[in-house]
C-alpha cells in the first residue's frame, strides 16, 4: 500500500480531469485515466477494446495499465494523484460479469485509504468522442463506485461542487 497514491474517482463528467490538472499545476504528480488512454489508442488503431464494443476487453486492458501505472510511480517521492485506476477498472470487469478479480487485486494493490469521489454534476457533463455513454450510465457507474470503495475498506470523501481551485484546496486539506 502506498499512502502517497491518491485516487480521484466518481462520476464521468464530474470534473475529475479539471481538478487533476489544477493539482498538476500545483506541482503534484498526476496519472491520467487508463480508460481515456485506451480509448484514444483503440480509436487511433481501429481496435475494439472499447467500452461500447467490448467492455470486458477494455476493462482488462485498464487493469493492466493501472497496475503498470502504480509500478511506474513507486519511486516517486511525493503525492501521486490517479485519475481513476485499478479499483474502477476491476469493478467494471466484475460488473460486466467477467472473472471476479476485484477482491484479490484490491487487497494486493492498495491506494491511500481516502478516495475522493466527484459527484454527478449534470451542469458540466458532456459526451465526447471518447465518452460516448449518457448521463444515466455515468450515474449508474458512480453509484457502483460509491458502494465498491467502502466495501473494500476505503474512506470515501465526496468532493463538493465548487470552483476548481477550491476543490483542489479541499482535497489537499483532507490529506
Amino acid at each position: 500500500m502506498s499512502d502517497r497514491f491518491i485516487v480521484l474517482s466518481g462520476c464521468s463528467g464530474g470534473g475529475k480531469s479539471t481538478l487533476l490538472e489544477e493539482l498538476r499545476r500545483r506541482g503534484h504528480a498526476v496519472v491520467e485515466e487508463p480508460g481515456r488512454r485506451i480509448v484514444q489508442a483503440e480509436l487511433a488503431s481501429g481496435g475494439t477494446a472499447l467500452p461500447w464494443l467490448d467492455l470486458a476487453a477494455f476493462a482488462r486492458r485498464a487493469i493492466a495499465m493501472a497496475l503498470a501505472d502504480q509500478a511506474a510511480m513507486q519511486q516517486h517521492p511525493g503525492l501521486v494523484f490517479f485519475d481513476r485506476g485499478l479499483i474502477d477498472a476491476a469493478s467494471a470487469l466484475d460488473a460486466e460479469g467477467g472473472e471476479p478479480v476485484l477482491p484479490g487485486l484490491a487487497a494486493a494493490h492498495r491506494y491511500n485509504r481516502r478516495v475522493f469521489l466527484t459527484p454527478p454534476w449534470p451542469e458540466i457533463y458532456a459526451a465526447d468522442p471518447e465518452r460516448r455513454h449518457d448521463f444515466a450510465a455515468a450515474l449508474a457507474e458512480y453509484e457502483r463506485l460509491e458502494e465498491t470503495y467502502p466495501a473494500l475498506g476505503y474512506e470515501v470523501v465526496v468532493v463538493p461542487k465548487m470552483p476548481v481551485a477550491a476543490r483542489a484546496d479541499f482535497v489537499l486539506g483532507r490529506l
